[in-house]
């Protein structure tokens, strides 16, 4: 890939599947970004597991973990979003991709190596992420956001309807040791549940359990503009 490139390269890091409507409606939001918000980007879908590899993720100027859990490779997966937090590169996780950079961080920066997800270990003893109390798989919820943040901005709004497709979110028991360690949580539901965490001092990296993917429209949802022009700031500013 070249590193020269004038055209902002996006990477899609998930295990692609006509099954999985986030997927099947990725290419429209592409189009719809450059039709309707000039925020042209070229799309490179990346495997889970290729993701893992060295230099898998050279020259891209944002990285967007996708839904479609569980991922064929998480440890794959999981790498895509240490690269993006480490590397400074603007990084968008929807559901699958929410629950992975809980994990990653859990993990990496907190400490817990033995953390992880009960959809893929159902018996592990300190399980970050879990079962939603409610299955959220086709519904739309109500999400409260911080003001300030990221999350706000990108939305334009402090209350918002989005939609999810999804069955595990952020145990609530680790909730503190993740914002002690510099995870902002910056969305919840009525009930005060995690539904979007965002990384303070980041260019760009902003994680929802809800998928603005799915959302009605002409245009992309709001979070992913916002995390396009991210994307295709970073371009401009190397």
């Amino acid at each position: 890939m070249a590193a020269t490139s004038t055209t902002t390269r996006l990477a899609l890091v998930g295990d692609r599947s006509p099954a999985v409507r986030a997927h099947v409606r990725l290419p429209g939001l592409i189009g719809a970004l450059a039709e309707h918000d000039g925020l042209v980007v070229d799309a490179y879908w990346i495997p889970t597991e290729d993701a893992a590899h060295a230099g898998a993720l050279d020259g891209f100027d944002a990285i967007w973990l996708v839904p479609g859990s569980p991922y064929q490779d998480e440890a794959g997966a999981i790498a895509a979003v240490r690269a993006a937090r480490e590397g400074g590169i603007p990084f968008l996780g929807t559901c699958g991709g929410f629950q992975l950079a809980m994990l990653e961080f859990a993990r990496t920066v907190c400490g817990l190596v033995d953390a992880e997800h009960a959809e893929e270990h159902p018996e592990a003893e300190q399980a970050v992420i879990v079962p939603l109390a409610c299955s959220l798989v086709g519904h739309d919820s109500v999400v409260q956001v911080e003001r300030g943040s990221l999350a706000e901005r990108a939305l334009g709004a402090r209350r918002t309807i989005e939609r999810y497709f999804c069955s595990y979110g952020l145990d609530p028991a680790y909730v503190d040791t993740l914002r002690a360690a510099g995870l902002r949580f910056s969305g919840a539901d009525e009930t005060g549940d995690v539904r979007i965490a965002e990384l303070p001092g980041h260019p760009f990296f902003l994680a929802t359990l809800f998928q603005p993917e799915l959302a009605d429209g002409p245009r992309a949802h709001p979070v992913v503009r916002a995390f396009a022009t991210a994307a295709v700031d970073r371009l401009g500013g190397r």
